[in-house]
């Protein structure tokens, strides 16, 4: 009910579903901004800096931490700003280009103004929790993040779900993709997209952990340098400036367009890109979607080279199979918006 709430937004004309849409894979389907690169706010003019990235399966990052490494890991938007669900659900809705709500009191005066959601309040939280502006609005967070913790957000039912319980045969293409994705000597995607042991059936398809893979700039931003993890938690570290947080794979072949800045549309590039740092032959670095090579990293300096570097270049029927068996991460639910 909250999740699809326009009256949330100053404008009332937008909801976390305009952005992470139910029937799109909880992404933005909308290609009016920038070719569906970034979103466009509630007051129809404003508009974000990245790509809105799917809410899919995003109760499965753990809570912003270093680990026994020193690594920055989980947290919830792209540069791990927030710590949990709920530090994330509340942020779009005071987001001054985003639902641009001026205030948290703002917020809680729109929900005063639905018998339901008074109710239902209520019931779950205690009959006077409106009358505190600020627990009305930790108590909104809550019930948000509540809703992307369900098995509606969640629901492990894609063909390689159906694969791992013996529901459903891949391809031939789908096998050696799978094969090619969980290798240790053919490909590296496992070192930033495997986070438990092959077979795993709470697989997410990413560790969680920050890495700048080079990823260009998006001339149709017009936006000022990303520096993503480091300017998000305001850190001095300049190891970790243009880190971006590894995001789960699943329903990846109907989220696009890809990367923070939804510079790449078709997840083949997303691959050709990775590819272009192990090839040797130049007309391989040419980006398909603009006939030219891939352009220079947006941040450079801190790219993760042992993680791009370390895995021999793919051929086509590679690079395929890959894609092949990406499209098998798909919710059974959106399988209708896969293209052949």
């Amino acid at each position: 009910m909250l999740f699809s709430a326009p009256d949330l937004s100053v404008g009332r004309n937008q909801s976390c579903a305009t952005c992470h849409d139910p029937a799109h894979g909880f992404a933005d389907p909308r290609k009016d901004t920038a070719g569906g690169a970034v979103s466009l706010g509630s007051d129809g003019r404003s508009r974000g800096v990245r790509n809105a990235p799917t809410t899919s399966y995003a109760a499965s990052a753990p809570r912003f931490h270093r680990d026994e490494l020193g690594r920055y890991v989980g947290g919830q938007f792209l540069d791990g700003r927030a710590d949990t669900l709920e530090a994330q659900a509340g942020g779009p809705l005071l987001n001054p280009v985003e639902m641009a709500m001026p205030s948290k009191a703002s917020v809680v005066a729109r929900l005063k103004e639905k018998p339901a959601y008074v109710d239902a309040f209520g019931r779950l939280f205690g009959a006077d929790v409106l009358a505190s502006d600020t627990r009305a609005f930790a108590a909104l967070t809550e019930a948000l993040a509540a809703y992307e913790r369900s098995p509606e957000v969640s629901p492990f039912d894609s063909r390689y779900d159906r694969y791992l319980r013996g529901e459903y045969k891949m391809t031939d293409q789908e096998e050696l993709g799978r094969v090619l994705f969980f290798s240790t000597q053919f490909t590296n995607c496992h070192l930033c997209h495997q986070i438990e042991p092959q077979g795993s059936r709470t697989e997410i398809f990413s560790n969680y952990q920050f890495h700048n893979i080079g990823v260009p700039a998006n001339p149709d931003l017009r936006a000022p340098t990303d520096h993503g993890l480091r300017a998000g938690r305001h850190l001095k570290d300049r190891r970790q400036d243009g880190r971006f947080k590894v995001p789960t794979l699943r329903n990846v072949a109907v989220t696009g367009p890809y990367m923070h800045n939804g510079v790449f549309q078709d997840l083949r590039t997303v691959i050709l890109f990775y590819n272009s740092y192990v090839t040797k032959s130049d007309t391989r670095r040419i980006n398909p979607e603009t006939g030219r090579p891939f352009a220079p990293p947006e941040v450079g300096g801190t790219l993760s080279r042992a993680e791009l570097l370390d895995a021999p270049a793919l051929d086509d029927r590679r690079i395929d199979a890959l894609v092949a068996f990406l499209k098998t991460l798909t919710d059974a639910r959106y399988e209708p918006l896969l293209t052949p």
